[in-house]
């Protein structure tokens, strides 16, 4: 005899297929049954069936397989002394889509997504997927084993989330998916080796370089498109050994000479903006050695040898939360206090600063990837985790718009991360290796902007002149940026 009601259980996942994100009455209308019925058999099918949403927000879809399993994938978070959490549950949803709550764990979510729904991944796993230089020699790596393209730009959403749990353990941020992947961190931190002392560090460099250039072994994801690989080093003072290095070629063609130009010039303008603003910027230096250019950057996403902290790209959050049509990082620093009241005091006017910077110094390449966001409780908001990343940078800019401090219904308040990526991408080497000339026009302020272009400006013109007196960049790029310092300079005397 057939149970009752089993044509209903029959076409349950059906409907919730057709129709995911369904609430119980709208399900009960379209089975035919009653709502006590209706729940007792979504109680019955708990292992399939996903559940999200309090009261009338309740809301119910079907987890969608990964390969063959349907088991929630746990996420697990890092803190700044290197301590595991658990930290909730990623399920994927049937027909696309995925659940995670991200506002349980402190992070900004709107109304839209307050409830764990996402109509793709959550966004912190856009940040975390393989991307760049790096990211693309993990793809080429593991796409066999992924059964995945090469190019991880072409992965969809469930070859992005095989790849995190699997060997998802130092993305960027302090979050990792996926059983596998934290197992293969406790692997790496049980048997970590001791940092690389300075000692001989530049032959240890010269050798990882030429093992990536030749082989495009990579095990990061962070972000970007010079040659790089990651690494542990000692360095007195440092806040982390964990460091980003990027590097030049190796020959003296024009390609290599102008590509180790821009890599030296990357830290003159980290230096420069920090030694002229109150903002923080990425700690940086040079090494060079074999003929190559070394920029070695330490991770502000470490803390100490093991403990991580959050982070958030502009492009990831404005994606989610926005959908800016433009990548003008003020205007959607705007939106960002404005809409969602999620800025701290004097994000906007850090944010203000660090992009006229960038065109003073004709950075032509201020993507929204290249701006990220720590995060923190507003004042008088209890922190969801005990255990916050120590020693956040203070803004100490004047906060804008009235000047009080305003916080979304999350309760966090979102501060710029340390300056990073900022070089005169203007630059650059055609795709085809060729240096052509090019004309630098400082971009001129409307007269609202006037204040923070003449603070950036004076960073800028130290930087043009600390690139005019470097005696690792060549002769002809010195001139250039001397050129550029005297332009800038009648420049100001206009404005």
């Amino acid at each position: 005899m057939r149970p009752q009601n089993q044509v209903a259980r029959d076409r349950l996942e059906a409907e919730l297929r057709k129709s995911p994100r369904s609430s119980a009455a709208g399900l009960a209308e379209r089975l035919s049954i009653s709502l006590p019925t209706l729940l007792r058999i979504l109680r019955e099918q708990e292992d399939r069936v996903l559940r999200a949403g309090s009261a009338s927000r309740t809301r119910y879809a079907l987890r969608r397989p990964l390969r063959g399993s349907s088991r929630p994938i746990p996420l697990f978070r890092v803190d700044s002394h290197g301590r595991g959490h658990e930290a909730g549950v990623f399920d994927l949803v049937e027909p696309e889509g995925s659940l995670l709550d991200l506002a349980g764990l402190g992070w900004p979510v709107d109304a839209e997504h307050r409830d764990g729904w996402w109509a793709g991944l959550p966004y912190p796993l856009h940040d975390m997927r393989p991307q760049g230089f790096l990211g693309r020699s993990f793809a080429r790596r593991h796409a066999a084993d992924l059964e995945a393209s090469p190019d991880p730009e072409k992965w969809h959403d469930d070859q992005i989330v095989l790849a995190l749990s699997r060997y998802g353990a130092d993305c960027a941020g302090n979050l990792i998916l996926g059983e596998a992947a934290y197992t293969r961190w406790m692997d790496t931190v049980a048997k970590a080796e001791a940092p690389h002392p300075e000692r001989g560090l530049e032959a240890r460099y010269l050798e990882w370089a030429q093992q990536v250039a030749s082989q495009g072994v990579a095990e990061s994801s962070a972000a970007g498109e010079f040659p790089k690989f990651t690494a542990s080093r000692e360095h007195p003072g440092a806040a982390t050994p964990h460091v980003i290095v990027k590097f030049s070629g190796g020959d003296d063609s024009a390609t290599v000479r102008r590509w180790s130009d821009l890599l030296i010039c990357e830290h003159l303008a980290l230096e420069c903006l920090a030694r002229a603003t109150a903002l923080p910027v990425a700690a940086s230096r040079i090494l060079q050695a074999g003929g190559r250019t070394f920029l070695e950057v330490e991770r502000f996403d470490r803390h100490g040898p093991h403990g991580r902290g959050e982070l958030i790209s502009l492009a990831s959050l404005d994606a989610a939360l926005l959908g800016s049509p433009q990548n003008d990082w003020p205007r959607v620093a705007a939106r960002i206090a404005n809409e969602l009241k999620l800025a701290a005091p004097g994000m906007e006017a850090a944010i203000r600063l660090t992009w006229w910077y960038g065109k003073l110094i004709a950075n032509s390449d201020m993507h929204p990837g290249n701006l990220s966001f720590t995060f923190a409780a507003a004042p008088g908001v209890a922190p969801v985790h005990a255990s916050q990343s120590p020693g956040r940078p203070k803004i100490d800019l004047p906060p804008t718009g009235g000047g009080a401090a305003r916080r979304d219904v999350t309760g966090v308040q979102l501060i710029p991360a340390p300056v990073y990526d900022m070089l005169p991408m203007h630059y650059a080497p055609l795709a085809g290796g060729e240096v052509p000339p090019r004309e630098f026009n400082p971009a001129l302020p409307l007269p609202s902007e006037r204040a923070d272009w003449h603070t950036a400006c004076a960073a800028a013109l130290d930087f043009w002149h600390s690139v005019a007196i470097e005696p690792r960049i060549s002769k002809p790029f010195r001139a250039l940026a001397r050129a550029n310092h005297d332009g800038l300079a009648e420049v100001r005397e206009r404005v």
